[in-house]
């Protein structure tokens, strides 16, 4: 058994340099590599190396370690909107990153520490008090001080993986736990000593959650409902130190009319902030010239741009041109730092630095509905909002399509595009609808309700992405429970394992 082997103190520095390397493999399971495997073996390896941690400082070290190589390779491209487009000196900007991916690499390491610290057998501390920490911590990261949930391992299994299937039940936080829970059971089959049974049931049970989630892939959660609509998302590759400049408005606004022009889709959608200038602020004839194309083609042109007043409260929003009268939907979870300043006190400051336009946005409400638009019921979703599947579900099971637009001009050609849509097929998957991406540089994408990308455009390449999609009606688990059963299971293990740690205390 695990608890046969040697058990240690301290940790060396091959340990530390082989956790490092481990965190940064895993990142190739993520898009656009999807090599999915990957992070079971990553994780497989760190739980290796902490079941025979015996200290909360070097069991912190193991995991923080990994942690690092994770989110340094991982979100790299946090650096590239620091010192490309947000205007900081590259040693400011790589200090920011570095300081930035320490912060996230906390969580593992916490995982690392507590589990040192619980006094249990080594088996349990393995195959259920490693796995239940990592999906905890997860979870926190993506609620705590607003969240950032990016990627969460069980994206990595998106849509390829047998463990997807589990998707529409328990939620990408359902999904992370299952793979650690696979990883542990592989790492307990190589550090395991004794009979050959024991990795036998290891391997069984393995393959009894692959079988299990490749069955319920084949379930459709969701009914086609209504007759298809046909899309066309834009894709206008405005460069991000372009897109705010007074003397490129025009030539913005004249791109994307044209390229509305050109099609007689039902749902036309334009990405966020697409037409550079405030709602009150749009020309009328611009505005009539898309309500008429709208109208001609018999549905809608939905466009992001800011709305509001700059001298008060101003939104991140979507509005609707076309059927009579406009809708719309304003952001609800605004990104800190780019779309507002927490504590204006303290970090006010960052404005200046960064040089970021409109970053004091207001939210909207939490409860909006989705709009009726294009013949479909469009539950609208801005940038980094499809990143949290708790929200997304706010308007389901009524709406019958979902539609993200974002500007990821900020990331440049880098892995945040790739992972970003990721997280759409996600949302795909946990809800049984089809996802819409309309993004200013990339990814656009048409994605079914099986979380597969149908079509997309090259990135940073202008472009019409045209396409029939179809509303669906009905609730996955997932839309009518949310996080609530896996918080609750959660719950039980930790209240299990807590009371079997206090029974072995001396």
């Amino acid at each position: 058994m695990a608890g046969k082997l040697p058990a240690m103190a301290h940790v060396s520095f091959p340990m530390l340099l082989l956790s490092l390397a481990a965190g940064a493999l895993a990142v190739a399971g993520f898009a656009p590599f999807e090599w999915w495997p990957l992070p079971i073996f990553s994780l497989a390896l760190l739980f290796a190396l902490l079941v025979r941690i015996t200290s909360s400082r070097a069991g912190f070290l193991i995991g923080f370690t990994w942690g690092l190589g994770f989110f340094l390779t991982g979100v790299s491209w946090v650096f590239v909107s620091l010192s490309v487009y947000g205007g900081m000196t590259t040693w400011l900007a790589a200090l920011a990153t570095f300081l930035f991916c320490a912060v996230l690499a906390l969580f593992p390491a916490a995982v690392g520490a507590l589990q040192a610290r619980w006094r249990i057998a080594p088996a349990l501390r393995l195959l259920l008090l490693m796995p239940l920490l990592w999906g905890v911590t997860e979870w926190v990261r993506g609620w705590l001080f607003t969240g950032f949930p990016w990627l969460g391992i069980g994206y990595s299994q998106v849509p390829f993986s047998p463990l997807a299937g589990y998707a529409p039940l328990i939620g990408v936080y359902g999904v992370s736990f299952l793979l650690a829970a696979i990883a542990a059971l592989l790492a307990w089959g190589v550090t395991t000593r004794g009979p050959i049974t024991k990795r036998i049931w290891a391997l069984v049970a393995i393959a009894t959650l692959g079988v299990g989630g490749q069955l319920l892939r084949g379930i459709h959660w969701t009914v086609p409902d209504g007759v298809p609509t046909t899309v066309a998302l834009l894709q206008g590759n405005v460069p991000q130190d372009m897109k705010w400049q007074p003397e490129k408005t025009r030539a913005t606004l004249e791109s994307y009319a044209r390229m509305a022009a050109a099609s007689p889709a039902q749902l036309i959608v334009l990405p966020e902030t697409a037409l550079p200038l405030f709602e009150s602020d749009l020309p009328d004839f611009y505005r009539d010239g898309l309500i008429a194309l709208g109208q001609k083609n018999g549905g809608d042109v939905l466009t992001g741009l800011p709305t509001g007043s700059p001298q008060g409260a101003y939104y991140n929003s979507v509005i609707s041109l076309g059927s009579a009268p406009s809708q719309r939907y304003h952001k609800v979870h605004l990104v800190p730092f780019g779309e507002f300043i927490p504590l204006k006190a303290v970090w006010g400051w960052v404005i200046e630095v960064l040089h970021i336009p409109l970053s004091d946005f207001a939210r909207g409400t939490p409860d909006q509905r989705p709009l009726a638009i294009g013949g479909q019921r469009v539950a609208a979703n801005i940038c980094y909002e499809d990143a949290f599947g708790e929200e997304i579900i706010r308007q389901l099971p009524e709406a019958s399509v979902l539609v993200n637009v974002s500007n990821l001009a900020w990331f440049g050609d880098s892995f945040a595009p790739w992972q970003h849509t990721q997280m759409s097929q996600m949302r795909a998957l946990e809800t049984g609808r089809m996802m819409l991406r309309a993004t200013n540089t990339g990814v656009t994408a048409i994605i079914d309700a099986q979380g597969h990308v149908l079509a997309s455009l090259p990135l940073f390449q202008p472009g019409s992405l045209s396409g029939t999609i179809q509303g669906y009606a009905g609730s996955t688990p997932y839309v009518r429970w949310g996080n609530r059963p896996v918080l609750v299971l959660w719950g039980i293990l930790g209240i299990g394992l807590l009371i079997t740690g206090l029974r072995r205390q001396p």
